[in-house]
């Protein structure tokens, strides 16, 4: 098991520019930090794994690592003891309360903060073990456009962005989509709205930005970028009291209007990405 988990990486693997997504890999991503990417994260994948498949989730915020916190979890082993080699990939592996698996990073990683060929080779290596064993594996990946971020992305066949109505958030998600499609020819971005007022909103909010994007971004001479709305998740007073608890919402509050939400993002994404060939 341990030679499934940890094969080693050609160099032209390594060195390839740009890299070539990975099977079946979600990186949930969101222009703006604190606008609930880690809650959706962790609250899809518990939904997914609700449904039968196979899910992990990687803490793919080296920097700020908070996945842990959000779920209750104190790991003894973290992706940066993978990285250096002081512990096995199969060791790092926890069990989350939501009956998915998780692969946390330690917060403050001052030294993954970059991508030097090393944190690429880590990232491929780990990436390469764990997608044989997992129906889908999440990238909680960290907010903003940094090359660590968007390297993240680039390992994924497909990236949801996260954002809320307010108008910062969407600026942020119109340039980390316009960064997509320039640097990773993105033509297909799927976005959720969160914290919406009312039903219809975040489907109004993706047309908007999509008519930007239509003026303004070319996937390539004649293509524009197609965003695909998956869904809103409305503002919810449980969600709140979920996290300051640090509880899935979809465990502690599965009724509520936003673990319903959720419930239906995970429907539509096992529809579309999950069931796949």
């Amino acid at each position: 098991m341990s030679d499934v988990l940890n094969p080693s990486v050609p160099e032209s693997i390594s060195a390839r520019v740009p890299l070539k997504p990975l099977g079946k890999v979600l990186a949930v991503t969101s222009g703006k930090g604190g606008v609930g990417k880690t809650f959706v994260s962790a609250n899809l994948a518990a939904a997914l794994a609700k449904r039968g498949q196979k899910v992990l989730v990687l803490d793919a915020d080296l920097g700020l690592a908070n996945l842990d916190v959000v779920l209750n979890l104190y790991p003894k082993i973290t992706l940066h003891d993978v990285f250096t080699g002081k512990a096995k990939l199969e060791e790092a592996i926890v069990r989350a309360p939501g009956g998915f698996s998780v692969l946390l990073a330690g917060s403050g990683m001052v030294e993954y903060s970059r991508l030097t060929p090393n944190v690429r080779e880590d990232f491929l290596r780990i990436m390469s073990g764990l997608l044989p064993h997992y129906d889908i594996v999440l990238l909680d990946t960290g907010a903003g456009i940094s090359d660590v971020v968007l390297f993240a992305v680039s390992l994924a066949s497909e990236v949801l962005v996260v954002a809320t109505p307010e108008p910062t958030s969407l600026t942020d998600a119109y340039a980390t989509i316009k960064v997509l499609v320039g640097e990773q020819k993105r033509r297909i971005i799927r976005m959720v709205i969160n914290q919406t007022a009312r039903m219809g909103d975040g489907r109004a909010i993706t047309s908007q930005l999509q008519q930007v994007l239509d003026r303004f971004v070319v996937a390539k001479p004649g293509e524009n970028v197609r965003l695909v709305h998956m869904g809103d998740i409305p503002a919810d007073p449980s969600v709140r009291q979920a996290v300051m608890k640090r509880q899935l919402l979809v465990q502690s509050l599965p009724g509520c209007p936003a673990a319903l939400a959720i419930g239906q993002l995970a429907a539509k994404l096992e529809e579309t990405l999950i069931a796949r060939p």
